[in-house]
Parts: C-alpha cells; sequence; structure tokens
C-alpha cells in the first residue's frame, strides 16, 4: 500500500511538470511567420496568376535574424518555385518592378504588420497580399502550436481591393 502511495507522489508531480511545458512563440518567429505567409499566399489564389516573383517586407519582422529572413525566403522559394526576395513596395518601384502604367507588379508583395502574442502557443498576425491597386488583400492569420509543430489556426479576411 505504501509504495502505491510513493508511486502516485512520484508521478503526479511528473504529470503535472508536463503539463506545464509552454512553447514560447518568441523563439519560434521563422516558423510562424513561414506559416503566416504561406496561408496569405493561399488567399484570393487568382492573383498568384503567372507571379514571376514574391517579395517580402519584413521591415515590421520581430525577433529574427539575418538567418532566419534567408531560410524564410528559402523556404517560400521552395515552395512556390518563383523568386523571393525581401523588399518594401517602394524598393519594388525603384528596381521598376512596379508598372506605372498598370499599377500592377509582375509578383506579389507579402507584408506582415501586425502581432500580437495572445497565448503561450499563439499568435495573431495580420498582413497583405499585394498585386495592383486592384488585386489585394488583408488578412488576419492566427498560427498556433499543436502536435509539435506552428500551424494555422483560424484565417479571415480583413479586406479585399
Amino acid at each position: 500500500m505504501k509504495f502505491k502511495y510513493i508511486s502516485l507522489l512520484l508521478i503526479f508531480p511528473l504529470f503535472l511538470m508536463s503539463c506545464s511545458i509552454e512553447v514560447k512563440p518568441k523563439e519560434h518567429m521563422r516558423d510562424i511567420y513561414i506559416v503566416a505567409l504561406e496561408t496569405i499566399m493561399e488567399q484570393d489564389e487568382s492573383l498568384n496568376k503567372d507571379v514571376k516573383f514574391i517579395a517580402i517586407d519584413m521591415g515590421n519582422f520581430e525577433k529574427i535574424n539575418q538567418h532566419d529572413k534567408e531560410y524564410i525566403l528559402t523556404s517560400l522559394k521552395e515552395t512556390y518555385n518563383v523568386d523571393v526576395f525581401e523588399a518594401t513596395f517602394e524598393q519594388l518601384k525603384e528596381k521598376g518592378l512596379y508598372d506605372e502604367d498598370t499599377m500592377s507588379l509582375d509578383g506579389v508583395l507579402l507584408t506582415i504588420d501586425n502581432i500580437q502574442y495572445t497565448f503561450n502557443n499563439q499568435v495573431q498576425l495580420e498582413g497583405s497580399k499585394y498585386r495592383s491597386s486592384l488585386g489585394a488583400v488583408g488578412i488576419e492569420v492566427k498560427v498556433h502550436y499543436n502536435d509539435d509543430k506552428w500551424q494555422t489556426k483560424d484565417m479571415k479576411d480583413l479586406w479585399i481591393s
């Protein structure tokens, strides 16, 4: 009988410790950004037709270094089989990748504008995909940690042009 109680006393704290293990999103932002950017790319897929590039404005990205940025760019390049690079809208204009006559890009520009850490295992991001003045979409993405990976939990359109 004593053995049973001692076993329970040893097992119960281990169980409590395993339940309290937290995933800290700020330590996994590279993976969270990849999930969010891929979710944004999946929205309004007509904007993806015949894209020659994907530009990502990483100006608002938090908690990532240059190596993380390169990893994100490479990951999206492998997924979408087009050139993927970091650039702002102004930089795309300077490079001649924005057509003033058609007011459009030959690719898409992805941005992440707002990041909120809502729970230990969930992050809410607002972002957009821009192809032209009449072809853009704003998205809210909730990314959470489940089954040992970051994945989209929920997504909703914020605006469409």
